[in-house]
């Protein structure tokens, strides 16, 4: 049995130390990429989180109590969506770790997304921003698809409602006051380009730091033995999460300061094989739609593990339920989908990681696994009220 800290303190306790240039090692795996030339990088005044490692900062949209204020009170806006019923919060709710707890999001005109609404705990710190677009890396940049993307629509704004949607902001004395007070140079505040960055800004004070895990390397609180088994499993070698999931963020992209190479990997986790060679249902395709090479097919970032407790359902398109469901997919070394038009055996789909292979875990084991999941859990970031809806 592989002892607590043996492979993860690697990453994770040398972030609970006090220096903060941080050396590390990416995860292996596919992919590659690095900071964006508008960041910051490490400085040895800039303090740590919470024992985390200090995240990379905007240079061009540095951050002010009141940018994050107006940003926070404009996460929970429905009026920011065109046809005003819809906000940021709808589908990232700070209960479910700023999820929704629905397999496939919903927009602002109940159009159905194709794929599962992500959580924003410590979005700081992803090298990526979204399932399988590695061009996406800045929050500001990211922002600009659910708010003017049109397929799917989600917040819905285009050029028909571009100025009525401004107008409700200008139109409102409190908000006014409030992009004056986060934007004091600019002669007309209230702008589109500003929302992005207060929104954005805020979006960057979301860290989950405090679980019972983090408590339990900081020597304030206990794991029992189910989830002290579990911690081992899943740090060791029988069940390897650590392999996509060893980060002091329970993920392989990561990006802070001082690292000294950030990785972008996308893993196929063998969920489809629709055709027998390795299709994956259009249009969630992973990296392939932006590659268009064979091998990227169904290729998805690793989601964070933070809070996953409470993020279900699972997988880029919200097809498994379950924890327990999750462990028996991989324990499986994939999934076998006997019939509809998914029909395939991901098992054998040929472009499946190599780390995805057949796991004997016992029910007391996945059991164990579970109990330890649950401890990521960061009830205090569930209900910090810095976080909530303010209106």
């Amino acid at each position: 049995m592989i002892k607590p800290f043996s492979r993860y303190s690697v990453t994770y306790a040398a972030f609970i130390a006090t220096s903060l240039l941080v050396a590390a090692c990416g995860a292996g795996g596919s992919g590659g990429g690095g900071p964006s030339a508008t960041h910051t990088h490490a400085t040895a005044t800039t303090p740590a989180l919470n024992g985390f490692p200090a995240p990379v900062l905007s240079s061009s949209n540095p951050s002010t109590d009141e940018k994050i204020a107006l940003g926070r009170h404009l996460f929970y806006e429905p009026r920011l969506s065109g046809n005003g019923t819809q906000s940021c919060a709808s589908c990232h709710q700070q209960d479910k770790a700023f999820t929704d707890g629905r397999a496939l999001a919903i927009g602002s005109t109940g159009e159905t997304h194709p794929r599962n609404a992500q959580g924003l705990a410590n979005v700081v710190y992803h090298a990526t921003l979204t399932w399988a677009n590695p061009a996406l890396t800045e929050l500001e940049r990211q922002m600009e698809v659910p708010m003017f993307g049109e397929n799917p629509v989600e917040m819905g704004i285009n050029d028909r409602n571009r100025a009525e949607v401004l107008n409700r902001f200008k139109q409102d004395a409190s908000y006014v006051n409030l992009f004056k007070a986060a934007f004091p140079k600019d002669s007309d505040p209230v702008s589109f380009a500003n929302i992005i960055a207060a929104i954005s800004t805020f979006e960057r004070t979301l860290i989950s730091s405090d679980s019972k895990y983090d408590q339990f390397l900081r020597k304030e609180a206990s794991l029992n033995e189910s989830e002290l088994r579990g911690m081992n499993l899943f740090m060791g070698e029988k069940a390897e999460c650590f392999h996509c999931h060893g980060s002091f963020n329970f993920n392989d992209q990561t990006r802070f300061q001082g690292l000294a190479q950030v990785d972008t990997p996308f893993h196929n986790t063998g969920l489809y094989n629709i055709d027998g060679k390795g299709g994956f249902p259009f249009p969630n395709r992973g990296l392939f739609e932006f590659t268009s090479k064979p091998a990227d097919m169904g290729a998805f970032r690793a989601p964070s593990l933070r809070n996953v407790a409470v993020t279900g359902p699972y997988m880029h398109d919200g097809s498994i339920m379950s924890l327990k469901d999750v462990l028996d997919f991989y324990a499986a070394g994939g999934r076998q989908i006997t019939t509809g038009i998914y029909a395939g055996d991901g098992r054998t789909n040929p472009y499946k990681s190599d780390l995805i292979t057949r796991i004997n875990l016992t029910e007391q084991e996945k059991i164990d696994l579970i109990n330890f999941l649950g401890t990521l859990t960061d009830e205090k970031f569930l209900k910090n009220p810095k976080f909530s809806n303010p209106h």
